[in-house]
């Protein structure tokens, strides 16, 4: 059954692909349907892939094969949050390695031109600290890094 709302992400051909790399790179993830075209239609012809139904940590996504008129942009992102550095590391690597691109304070862009937001749970608890000048000294480590680094993060909030 469809969910009552869904994430629906434009894509130029490609997301059948996007969905198949993010079903094997995030938790609780996988390509659940592929739709093809009944008939031909602005940016593709009858039996091509035009939806492609998957997960993605959980949110229910569609993908659309709508060509080329809309790109993704940094006004929508994914943010997945991490439980340790092996796991942000991880990540980070595959969206970055697999054609992507590295940004700054935890983002960064999958092939497909999708930002993600890889944040580690520590570095959201430093956000939150009730001491708010440790909180301030975690704010401005994380602002000279793209990837975040845990151990930088714990160290600016310890002072």
């Amino acid at each position: 059954m469809t969910a009552k709302n869904t994430v629906c992400l434009w894509y130029d051909g490609a997301a059948l692909e996007a969905a198949e790399f993010y079903a094997k790179t995030f938790p609780d993830s996988a390509v659940t349907a592929v739709h093809h075209a009944p008939g031909d239609y602005p940016d593709g012809h009858q039996g091509d892939v035009l939806t492609v139904e998957f997960t993605v940590a959980g949110i229910p996504c569609v993908g659309l094969n709508g060509g080329p008129a809309f790109k993704h942009d940094e006004a929508f992102s994914f943010q997945i949050a991490t439980d340790d550095q092996a796991e942000t590391d991880r990540l980070w690597d595959a969206i970055v390695g697999n054609g992507g691109e590295e940004s700054a304070c935890g983002w960064c862009k999958d092939k497909w031109g999708l930002s993600w937001q890889i944040t580690p749970r520590a570095l959201l608890d430093a956000f939150t600290d009730p001491d708010r000048a440790a909180a301030k000294r975690a704010f401005d480590a994380m602002m000279t890094m793209g990837k975040i680094d845990i151990a930088k993060i714990e160290a600016a909030r310890k002072g």
